[in-house]
């Protein structure tokens, strides 16, 4: 979805005071100055949307104050898209309270007012909501200085794909202000009477609230924001005790794209929880003094205190020398004076690394899990101090059963050591940056990994190929959370999920039949997202193990594909030409020789480097947003050079809008004048080129293997129409590249 700056299409008459101002517009005109939009002085206060989902459906209620900053009267029509595909059932309409008549145009109707609006505008925002319908009212004037609050209410029922519902909240264009919402909130009540499972947002960062097993509570809320993609939430519900679910996109001639949601139940038997063991290795040198030392304290009481009946634990605290709560695992029953130990914690001496960790693998019970959680505020300064070296000890000593977490605390750490420790043990790092709670980054940590119910997981996807998935090491399953698993396929069709593991040693198998990948079309940010993990995952090889032509040539194509800035990819912001082979190829040798010095390990940008890579890697949505490189150490402030469009990214250059899969070498794009007839021919013939055309009047846009230019004026005498079937979305592009180092073998 492009750029959007608003909540709903609110298109206005502007209207100087007097008889002209009582005149009704549909497809609205213009009465008196100011005879343009966005309109000057038109703000929402707030808007505020309220959602219920029982069972199948949705009734949706959203109330919106606008207010007239102008010293001339506003009226005119209000149009809502609804979303694709919606069958609404119910529609109610007030204004100031007082209710109003509304109406429910379909696609055609809503199509001709879109229409007329762009050939008399001059402006294609409207051209997004193509094929779909909208509510039209007439809105009474809002008076100069005034407001008018404006409510709407309407029932839809959600279609459910074998277990799976999609909800979605048109947001809106920048048809009528270009000021951002000064309160937007966002609340969503899901009732069902099948357990829910999965819940998941690709589009906004929502809180969600469990308080059991079939209700949820999911909300998103902000301030002075552009309201700048559709609300959309996916969930699932299954009786199973795991459930899983399967969302997939393809386009034509090309591998598809998959995201897989695994969800197990909230509420678990205490049978069916996986015992394991857990230790707390914690630094304790002298850097730790203060109020360091006293939050790691309240997050290993917190630790303790959440511990499951099945649990063992121990706590080795490490300075110069190593000091352990017991000389080995105790049970969480018989855990006596922990209190005591945790609180004569000293922070003194020097930071013996090697030491702690061996004595806490050495403890490993090969029968049960081991859990490490490694806090640490600095570098190894005793014991062993090579980093490599280090890691290869830690490797050889610890069993396959070990996940090990790592927290860094503050920006001296090594996170070259942290991140490879992590990885080598199929756990994640957490950076507690100054100036941010130890305890609250280990407890809000732990509460999400206190309940492990499958250990040891793996998928086999049947007659499916599929491969380059991310994360590339599958997790354990905890109660309350969920697996997003992203990957590739080769070709669509029927198919058969399993899902082995392990519980207190016990083999586990759950089998998904009629879960199919689709031949065409589907759910368009999975690509992005796919992208934004496999770009974070490169980022971190890089880190970790050294820079090579392969993972940066990797990098460049996916970020120039995706439209994702990397301290790699700054040229996106930049003049640097992207839309040929030749010009990405400099852009890689110059990267190259850019980034050719070893980068530091520890400090605030090899802090800020580590940070970035992970979250990327471990992204759960695509980016809301492209951002900039602050030089070569990371990345930085927001632009709006690039948009993005369903599963395409667009480049802001000279004026136009250029999409990313564009090659000059390739393409020889035909020329189509802005709301020309045969501007108009080609929506017809492809509707689908909405959203893109939406974008302004100068796009460049690759469509059914063709490249097509709008420019002003008439533009070429005759153009080729695509012949694209519907159900592709019309998304032909340049192949996405692989990146290096992935194979294609199925789990």
């Amino acid at each position: 979805m492009k750029k959007i700056t608003l909540s709903i299409l609110f298109i206005l008459v502007l209207a100087l005071a007097g008889p002209a101002a009582a005149q009704e517009a549909t497809p609205p005109g213009f009465i008196g100055p100011p005879d343009q939009l966005p309109a000057p002085g038109l703000t929402i206060a707030y808007q505020r949307v309220d959602v219920t989902i029982q069972d199948q459906v949705a009734t949706t209620h959203i109330d919106q104050l606008f207010v007239n900053n102008n010293d001339w009267m506003m009226e005119g029509t209000y149009l809502f898209p609804l979303p694709e595909g919606a069958a609404v059932t119910q529609l109610t309409m007030w204004v100031d309270g007082q209710p109003i008549e509304a109406k429910i145009l379909d696609a055609n109707q809503a199509r001709a007012i879109y229409d007329e609006i762009v050939r008399q505008l001059r402006d294609p925002a409207l051209l997004e909501y193509v094929g779909t319908g909208a509510i039209q009212a007439n809105v009474f004037p809002i008076p100069p200085r005034d407001q008018r609050r404006i409510e709407i209410e309407y029932s839809q029922v959600l279609t459910a794909d074998n277990g799976l519902f999609h909800y979605v909240y048109p947001q809106s264009s920048n048809l009528y202000t270009n000021l951002p919402l000064q309160s937007q909130s966002i609340r969503v009540e899901i009732v069902s009477n099948e357990a829910i499972r999965a819940i998941y947002s690709p589009s906004h960062a929502v809180a969600i609230d469990r308080p059991g097993e079939f209700r949820a509570t999911v909300g998103y809320e902000a301030n002075n924001v552009m309201a700048d993609q559709d609300f959309e939430l996916y969930y699932t519900v299954s009786p199973e005790d795991i459930g899983l679910n399967l969302l997939s996109y393809k386009e034509a001639g090309q591998d598809g794209f998959f995201l897989l949601l695994v969800a197990p139940t909230i509420e678990v038997d205490p049978n069916q929880v996986v015992a394991r063991d857990i230790i707390l290795v914690l630094d304790t040198s002298g850097s730790m003094h203060g109020e360091k030392l006293a939050q790691a304290q309240a997050a290993a009481r917190y630790l303790v205190d959440n511990l499951n009946p099945q649990d063992r634990f121990n706590i080795v605290s490490f300075s110069t020398g190593t000091r352990s709560y017991a000389r080995g695992l105790t049970p969480a029953g018989d855990a006596g004076d922990y209190v005591g130990f945790i609180n004569s914690l000293e922070a003194i001496g020097g930071t013996n690394i090697a030491g702690a960790l061996l004595e806490a693998v050495q403890q490993a019970d090969a029968e049960r899990p081991l859990t490490i959680l490694f806090l640490t505020d600095g570098l190894a300064t005793e014991g062993i101090v090579d980093t490599p070296q280090l890691l290869n000890t830690i490797e050889q000593a610890a069993p396959a059963s070990t996940r090990l977490f790592a927290f860094g605390v503050g920006d001296d750490v090594d996170t070259l050591l942290l991140d490879s420790l992590a990885q080598n043990h199929r756990g994640t790092t957490t950076y507690v940056r100054p100036g941010q709670a130890i305890d609250e980054a280990v407890s809000s940590f732990y509460a999400k990994v206190s309940t492990p119910v499958l250990a040891d997981i793996s998928l086999d996807f049947g007659d499916i190929v599929v491969d380059q998935l991310y994360p590339t090491e599958l997790p354990d399953l905890f109660a309350g959370t969920q697996l997003a698993l992203a990957g590739r396929y080769r070709a669509g069709g029927p198919a058969t999920i399993t899902l082995r593991g392990e519980v207190n040693g016990q083999p586990q198998t759950f089998v998904y039949e009629d879960n199919v990948f689709r031949q065409s079309g589907g759910d368009a940010f999975i690509p992005r997202l796919w992208a934004t993990r496999a770009i974070g995952h490169l980022l971190n090889e890089i880190r970790l193990h050294g820079e090579s032509p392969e993972l940066v040539q990797s990098i460049v194509n996916l970020s120039i594909r995706y439209g994702i800035i990397t301290p790699y990819t700054s040229y996106l912001i930049e003049e640097d030409d992207i839309f040929t082979q030749t010009g990405r190829d400099t852009i890689i040798e110059e990267s190259l020789d850019e980034f050719a010095a070893p980068a530091e390990v520890s400090g605030e940008a090899a802090v800020d480097r580590a940070a970035a890579a992970n979250e990327l890697a471990g992204a759960e949505a695509p980016l809301p947003a492209a951002t900039a490189p602050a030089g070569k150490d990371g990345l930085a402030a927001a632009t709006e050079a690039v948009q993005y469009v369903g599963s395409k990214a667009f480049v802001y250059r000279d004026g136009v809008w250029i999409d990313t899969a564009y090659d000059a070498d390739q393409y020889t794009p035909q020329q189509v004048g802005f709301a020309s007839d045969a501007y108009f021919d080609l929506l017809n013939a492809a509707p689908e080129l909405g959203p893109y055309l939406a974008l302004g009047e100068r796009v460049l846009v690759v469509f059914g293997n063709q490249a097509y230019e709008v420019v002003p004026g008439t533009g070429d005498n005759s153009i080729t129409l695509p012949d694209v079937p519907a159900e592709d979305s019309g998304n032909v592009a340049a192949p996405t590249p692989a990146p290096a180092g992935t194979d294609s073998s199925t789990p």
